[in-house]
């Protein structure tokens, strides 16, 4: 994956999300208090955000050139994104949920994928008949996931795909991200608050503090693992752990 964000300028209600960044990993973090413009760089890859200055490109292809007027709508940018609340659709079922994205996509732009491959990787076969209201927040979680591959993307915005789950269904969700890492290859953006969850599936990570990228490596280097047992992120110079403020 080749994403380029250059001289991108989001004007927000704090402050305005700005980023220069070339991002190439299989699985890059998004990390960073609440609010500091993580859901909102998901939202203008995607497509859901209009930003008045900066250019964003996927693979060589413009998806957004504010100077050139350019902006491809969602459906046209080869990307699957899952936001924090899963958005899928109450009056169809669990199958029709899942070949809504075959039908309705443009075009495919990424490797092709099959209905059959996803149920089998996220073990959704046996819920094909179910509707989305009788579903738990796990199964809900692997049904957004399998929609969001359907489509094809060549890459992968994941909004805080765990953090509506308790810690039980986080566990047993944890190896279905790493198995859409593994198995179908497609790059994900990942935005979470759990330092464990960027350190076990991410290559590389940004720290977002109000809007801008405050640093930037790999999880070994931006974190250190805590007596809890949890990894927290490390100060800057000294590598020691930053108590003040949420991780």
């Amino acid at each position: 994956m080749n994403l380029e964000i250059s001289h991108l300028r989001l004007p927000l209600d704090a402050f305005a999300l700005e980023l220069d960044a070339a991002l190439a990993a299989r699985v890059t973090g998004l990390f960073g208090a609440s609010g500091a413009g993580k859901t909102s760089l998901l939202e203008t890859i995607a497509g859901l955000r209009h930003p008045p200055d900066g250019r964003i490109c996927l693979n060589g292809v413009v998806l957004t050139d504010a100077r050139a007027r350019i902006f491809q709508p969602p459906e046209n940018r080869g990307i699957g994104f899952v936001p924090q609340d899963v958005a899928l659709f109450t009056h169809l079922n669990v199958r029709e949920n899942l070949c809504y994205s075959q039908r309705s996509r443009a075009r495919v732009t990424g490797p092709g994928i099959s209905y059959e491959h996803v149920v089998e990787v996220l073990n959704i076969g046996p819920l094909a008949a179910r509707r989305i209201g009788s579903l738990s927040g796990g199964e809900k979680q692997r049904v957004a996931f399998g929609r969001a591959l359907l489509a094809a993307p060549q890459l992968l915005l994941l909004d805080e795909p765990l953090a509506s789950l308790d810690t039980e269904l986080k566990d047993q969700i944890m190896p279905y991200l790493a198995k859409i890492r593994d198995e179908f290859q497609i790059p994900m953006l990942l935005v979470s608050h759990n330092a464990d969850e960027l350190v076990a599936l991410c290559d590389e990570v940004l720290v977002l503090e109000a809007g801008r990228c405050v640093r930037r490596g790999s999880p070994a280097e931006l974190f250190i693992a805590s007596p809890r047992p949890h990894h927290v992120l490390a100060k800057a110079a000294d590598r020691s752990p930053v108590t003040s403020g949420p991780v």
